[in-house]
């Protein structure tokens, strides 16, 4: 059963599938169920991976990692998310962007996710 918000990802393809309205069926690609995958929270790799949120309300910034995460073709941030409870705010990232972005938002109460190719789904609420 999936949930509102959840992310999978395809074992065998690579395909990665955000949930936008939760069901009772199991997801399926290359004839294979789709794993969950978990929301890390804590890195030990010398934090380059969890969401950092700075500022309030209008002028939201959230930057990957206290120390700049890498943006190379092999290994990169793919998206950074923002999520409120009734709206979600996500920026599609390529190697050589840097890995930050701007949202404008009317609430204090976000959660901030980003996902990384090789190191899978990481979050934060400030």
């Amino acid at each position: 059963m999936a949930t509102r918000n959840e992310v999978y990802k395809c074992a065998t393809c690579g395909n990665v599938l955000a949930i936008l309205t939760g069901g009772q069926g199991e997801l399926i690609c290359c004839d294979a169920p789709m794993e969950l995958m978990a929301e890390n929270s804590t890195d030990a790799a010398h934090e380059k991976h969890v969401p950092m949120v700075v500022g309030i309300l209008d002028d939201i910034e959230v930057s990957v990692g206290s120390v700049a995460h890498p943006m190379q073709p092999e290994h990169y941030i793919e998206w950074i998310e923002l999520l409120t409870d009734r709206v979600s705010y996500r920026e599609f990232l390529k190697p050589g962007d840097t890995p930050d972005v701007n949202f404008s938002v009317d609430t204090e109460d976000v959660t901030a996710r980003a996902y990384c190719n090789l190191h899978g789904l990481w979050k934060s609420k400030p």
